[in-house]
């Protein structure tokens, strides 16, 4: 006999039922209403976690104004408290991903520390989304479909009905007497999904009656492939996770060498691991770049430009660089009062340690021709010091340059290569979120 749908969802929630608290999210269609009504009942006969809901008002259509009441009369009659949130979503040419993006912002600011974020999803919309990303020319993570569960903001977005179809949520909803809202938008089929649900789905299900459930296994199954290329590229990455000669600079990095041993796909498993908590994936054939930065010449520094940053190779490392990265400014500063730290726009912190000079001085950045007082070595090339450094092209143009008048005092020391001044001091640089720094 089959177990019903409360005992089923509550074998589903036994990994969450010691977090500090549960929170639903509430659109007041059949899925969440189903779901709200399951926890409400459950919470009644087991020791469960304090139980809230969130709706979240998208301002998209004149239909939606209403639905904040009935989601208030629903939560209300089940003794579960309701926060409505407004929020903004962003034009774009996917008015979907844009209304979940902002959606998933405001969920970030519901869900604390070690919490649960409820979302209604079934076994349906898995078949639908394996599909939709299919025609997509997705990969294996997004041939995964919806996990079961993921982090989020501290705590985790857990989908608890994805085993569970629609036909068994609206047979529920029957027996209970639950009323919902059904959304006006769900029929136009401009939007993909719809037109999968009621135009391509029906002809499916027409000659092969199990479709949903074989395409949310196959979801299960490249689930299941995903993590072990995740192990995969853990391996590989272990072996390219080599400290840099620049430790004090606050970026991620990794050999290359080791990444070069590697077949390309693998180099690309490991790869896409290690950006994906840093930028957007791109597509397929945007991956030739990838290849092209790893051939280059040893003096070409070749950059790959990405969604949310950029891939810079300096010799045989690679480095990324966030988009925040280049917003600095290298307009030339004052600092009043060198015996005190000096803040620079977008550009970390410089102070002296030891022998502070007398004002007035100014902080310029590299314009070419720059002379140093070496101590034993005389007067040097700037840039040929930084050549023998071995700096990474894409920090000298940030390197802070102290002047009094025309004249150039002080060059933060490049890894201890060569010292910086005769006096008895040394210009300390901290890049913008650096935890070490440059003396």
């Amino acid at each position: 006999m089959k177990p019903t749908l409360p005992a089923t969802l509550l074998r589903t929630l036994a990994p969450w039922r010691n977090a500090p608290a549960w929170h639903i999210a509430f659109s007041g269609g059949l899925d969440s209403t189903v779901l709200l009504h399951l926890l409400a009942s459950l919470a009644k006969l087991e020791n469960l976690p304090v139980l809230s809901a969130v709706h979240i008002h998208h301002g998209l259509q004149a239909a939606a104004d209403a639905w904040p009441a009935h989601c208030q009369s629903v939560c209300d009659s089940l003794g579960v408290p309701l926060r409505v949130m407004r929020v903004q979503v962003s034009p774009g040419a996917s008015l979907e991903r844009a209304a979940r993006d902002a959606r998933y912002q405001a969920f970030m600011q519901v869900i604390g520390a070690g919490e649960v974020l409820f979302t209604g999803q079934h076994r349906d919309d898995q078949a639908e989304t394996l599909i939709f990303r299919l025609l997509r020319g997705a990969g294996v993570r997004g041939l995964a479909a919806m996990p079961g569960y993921r982090p989020l903001s501290g705590g985790h977005v857990v989908r608890p009905l994805l085993n569970t179809s629609r036909g068994e949520l609206e047979a529920y909803a029957r027996q209970h007497q639950l009323k919902w809202i059904e959304d006006p938008s769900n029929a136009d089929p401009r939007f993909s999904r719809n037109y999968l649900r009621h135009h391509v789905f029906p002809t499916l299900t027409q000659r092969w009656p199990q479709a949903v459930s074989s395409l949310a296994r196959t979801a299960e199954h490249l689930a299941e492939a995903q993590g072990l290329l995740d192990e995969l590229a853990q391996m590989d990455l272990r072996a390219a996770d080599q400290p840099s000669a620049f430790a004090w600079l606050p970026l991620p990095s990794l050999a290359l060498a080791p990444l070069r041993e590697l077949s390309d796909a693998r180099q690309c498993n490991a790869l896409r691991h290690w950006l994906a908590p840093l930028t957007r994936m791109p597509d397929t054939d945007h991956w030739a770049s990838w290849y092209a930065l790893r051939d280059a010449k040893d003096d070409a520094q070749p950059v790959w430009h990405l969604a949310d940053g950029q891939l810079h190779r300096c010799a045989e490392r690679i480095w990324w660089l966030p988009s925040a990265w280049s917003a600095f400014s290298d307009a030339s500063v004052r600092w009043p009062d060198p015996q005190n730290p000096l803040e620079l726009p977008g550009n970390g912190q410089l102070r002296f340690i030891g022998n502070v000079p007398e004002c007035p001085l100014v902080i310029r950045y590299r314009q070419g021709g720059e002379i140093v007082e070496v101590p034993g070595r005389g007067r040097r090339d700037l840039k040929r010091l930084l050549n023998e450094s071995g700096l990474p092209g894409f920090v000298r143009g940030r390197l802070p340059l102290v002047y009094r008048g025309e004249q150039l005092l002080a060059v933060p020391t490049v890894a201890g290569a060569w010292a910086s001044s005769t006096d008895d001091r040394q210009l300390h640089w901290m890049p913008q979120t650096c935890d070490q720094g440059l003396s």
